[in-house]
């Protein structure tokens, strides 16, 4: 009896020591990963004076001798390669070292880490490929190595045996080859996120087969091919992105159908061609729908406004059509939807006059723009009811009459496009109540009158372009000439302004192009002008100005210009 008694107590004691030697085993290869780090002294609670499940950024087990089980140090500041001693941390379940200045290979020793479930790398500088080994982590259902310099291929063995993932990210990297087929196996996935890679060939049909894909991107990388049907099966799609590749083929009839939860649908920058399914507009949960940069024809589903969550329109440079007659009912739909930020519907073949409902979309829209299309008749009346307005960019169209004074009441206004239009008549004043204005484009036109010195209200203006119009008159205000911000360009030219150029000018002490050119401006040069020391770009020609410094002045500006 007693020697059973002492096999036990031997057998107990043994186990003991091994699981002490384990314990002190977690302790060391802490350290080694602190001694690995070129900035190690970030980490001074690391040290022998209290145990190390006390440590920043250490969680152990509740058992006992104790084991590191998650290891969370994001964003502190970390740097240095990372030491292969981490996957001596064989209880280890989550590993976050993302957003840190971490370098050089990932270890292939994290293929050791059995019990991993968590591993997040991203938004590090690691560099060389992807570890197979990490196929041994079976038990990963989160990925994350998003933003670092990793390249080569995606290893088929990790979608082969991690068929826990749930949620993969290997965004804003270098990847390159095709999507592995084997990707299908991942049947619990929700997250696939394989953006901005340099990944080639065909999405893999088999994908459809995931059923619980909730968010899949592959923007930016260089895919072609159709869209697979099998991926219209993902009933629970919610964020749907493919942009920027070179995929080809048509939306389906019935997509309203398919991606009942959808939220965000991602097309822009391919070669799809054929109508937008009315159907879209049965997906009551969409808030962002971006077709731009494709071929898609026809007119725009005139039933859009049912989307009472729509945020986003983005429909640019298509082929898209409109009349007189039929196609922009669309517009008036679209007033019903009082959440939308953003329409944009420039580079199309939108003709017919600008359709006055336009002025009764929601208050909430921060960005239009139509340019680049062969739309006439004049700008509505009532622009100003659109208050939250930050971009309105109207241009390079057919579009005549005056620019109303009501545009004054968009005072949230930043950018303004009203160029390469036969707009006429005077400048409002009342532009310059747009106090947040930081770009003014209203050159080639048929715009007439004095300059408002109302505009040297405008403190926050970076760029004043009204060039062109050539029925501009009238003194240059000196109002313009104190406006701080103005540090880009000023181009009045090819107007008719007239009288001296004011001493004023050279307050533009950060004005990088000054273009008077084509104008009726005489006397003297201003010597203040020496005070633009910004200045790379200078034209005064085809004025009456005279003064000695014109031609120091100008070859100064063109030798800095080819300097730089």
């Amino acid at each position: 009896m007693a020697l059973g008694v002492m096999s036990l107590l031997c057998s107990f004691l043994a186990v003991l020591s091994i699981a002490m030697t384990a314990s002190a085993g977690d302790e060391a290869a802490l350290l080694a990963f602190k001694a690995h780090l070129s900035n190690g002294g970030l980490l001074a609670s690391w040290n022998s004076s209290a145990g190390f499940c006390s440590w920043k950024g250490v969680t152990c087990s509740h058992r006992r001798p104790a084991r590191v089980v998650a290891l969370r140090l994001n964003a502190t500041g970390l740097a240095g390669p990372l030491s292969p001693a981490i996957g001596n941390l064989t209880f280890l379940r989550t590993l976050d070292l993302g957003t840190n200045s971490l370098h050089g290979g990932i270890p292939a020793s994290l293929g050791c880490l059995r019990r991993l479930q968590e591993l997040y790398l991203g938004e590090n500088s690691f560099s060389g490929t992807l570890p197979v080994n990490l196929s041994s982590c079976t038990s990963m259902t989160n990925m994350g190595l998003y933003n670092t310099k990793l390249s080569g291929r995606i290893p088929a063995e990790l979608s082969e045996k991690l068929t826990s993932l749930v949620a993969i990210s290997l965004r804003n990297n270098s990847f390159t080859g095709p999507i592995p087929a084997s990707l299908a196996n991942l049947s619990r996935l929700q997250v696939l996120d394989l953006s901005n890679n340099q990944l080639v060939g065909s999405i893999p049909p088999g994908l459809g087969s995931i059923q619980s894909m909730r968010f899949f991107n592959l923007f930016g990388n260089n895919l072609s091919g159709v869209l697979p049907p099998s991926l219209y099966n993902w009933s629970l799609m919610g964020a749907f992105e493919v942009g920027y590749n070179k995929l080809h083929g048509n939306i389906p009839d019935d997509i309203g159908s398919k991606f009942p939860k959808l939220y965000y649908l991602g097309l822009g920058h391919n070669q799809f061609t054929g109508t937008i399914p009315s159907s879209v507009s049965n997906i009551s949960s969409l808030k962002t729908i971006g077709l731009n940069h494709n071929g898609f024809s026809g007119y725009v589903p005139p039933t859009l406004g049912k989307l009472g969550a729509l945020q986003t329109l983005y429909f640019a440079d298509n082929k898209l059509e409109a009349d007189d007659n039929d196609g922009w009912e669309f517009i008036t739909s679209l007033a019903n939807c009082g959440k939308l930020k953003t329409l944009e519907l420039s580079i199309n073949s939108f003709g017919g006059q600008l359709p006055g409902p336009i002025v009764n979309l929601s208050t909430t829209l921060r960005f239009l723009q139509v340019m680049n299309n062969r739309i006439f008749g004049s700008i509505p009346a009532d622009i100003g009811n659109l208050v939250g307005l930050e971009v309105l960019g109207i241009a390079n169209t057919l579009i005549t009459g005056v620019i109303p004074e009501t545009i004054g009441k968009l005072k949230n206004l930043v950018d303004l496009g009203l160029y390469n239009n036969s707009l006429s008549g005077l400048i409002p004043s009342s532009l310059g109540n747009l106090s947040q204005l930081n770009r003014l484009y209203a050159y080639y036109g048929n715009l007439e009158g004095p300059i408002p010195a109302s505009l040297g209200k405008l403190k926050n203006l970076f760029v004043l372009d009204l060039s062109k119009n050539y029925h501009l008159n009238g003194s240059i205000p000196t109002e313009i000439f104190k406006l701080p911000g103005l540090a880009w360009y000023l181009d009045l030219s090819h107007n008719s302004l007239s009288g001296p150029l004011p001493n004023e000018v050279g307050r533009l002490t950060d004005l990088n192009r000054l273009t008077l050119s084509g104008n009726r401006l005489f006397g003297k040069i201003p010597r203040s002008l020496r005070n633009i020391k910004g200045l790379r770009v200078l034209n005064l020609t085809m004025n009456k100005l005279s003064g000695n410094t014109v031609i120091f002045l100008m070859l100064l500006a063109i030798l800095e210009a080819w300097k730089n």
